[in-house]
Order: C-alpha cells, then sequence, then structure tokens
C-alpha cells in the first residue's frame, strides 16, 4: 500500500479540455440597430422521405459593439450570453467585406 500513494501534483494535476465553440459564417441583411447586426444563417438540410437536399436560412441578431460590419458583408459570428431577448451571438471577425472580390477561405 505504501508503493501506490500519489504525489500532490498528480493528483492537482486535471486535464484541461479547451472549450470550442461553434463558430458560423453568415452574412450580414441589415445593420439598422446600433451595436446590432442581423445575419442570415444559409444551411443545407437533407428532406427525410426524398433524399433533396432543401437550403434553410436562420436570421440571427448579433452583438457588433464597434458597428464594423456593413451591409452584404461575410461575417464570422460565436454564440455568447444572451444580451437581450433575440440577441445570443457575438461577431468575430469580418471574413470578407461586401465590396471584396476575393474568394472565401476553406474551413
Amino acid at each position: 500500500m505504501a508503493d501506490e500513494t500519489t504525489t500532490p501534483t498528480e493528483t492537482t494535476e486535471a486535464k484541461v479540455e479547451t472549450v470550442r465553440r461553434q463558430r458560423r459564417v453568415a452574412r450580414v441583411v441589415s445593420t439598422h440597430g446600433d451595436k446590432t447586426i442581423r445575419v442570415a444563417i444559409d444551411n443545407l438540410v437533407k428532406h427525410p422521405k426524398y433524399g433533396k437536399f432543401m437550403q434553410r436560412r436562420t436570421k440571427v441578431a448579433v452583438h457588433d459593439p464597434e458597428n464594423v460590419a456593413k451591409l452584404g458583408d461575410i461575417v464570422e459570428i460565436v454564440p455568447c450570453r444572451r444580451m437581450s431577448k433575440s440577441k445570443s451571438w457575438r461577431l468575430e471577425r469580418v471574413v470578407r467585406s461586401s465590396g471584396s472580390t476575393e474568394p472565401l477561405p476553406q474551413g
């Protein structure tokens, strides 16, 4: 039994897992509010009976504290704590501005 003792460093070292938030890429469809934008998230969903892929669009309100996103921009958003009744996403970065012609980055 004396051989099976653990040192304090072994017991205090815990496996630290990084929380990976779900990141979404979306298009800005409205910038009317102050520090708030509306974005459209496009999804492809397979029909349960016929197997055809259908386009579905979800519009969500996103917190944009510096008002950097413009209409038509492609942005990356992450979930955050609820800031209002409809706003529970936060703007992470602008992937591509609306005037840009460069292709979207893959990944």
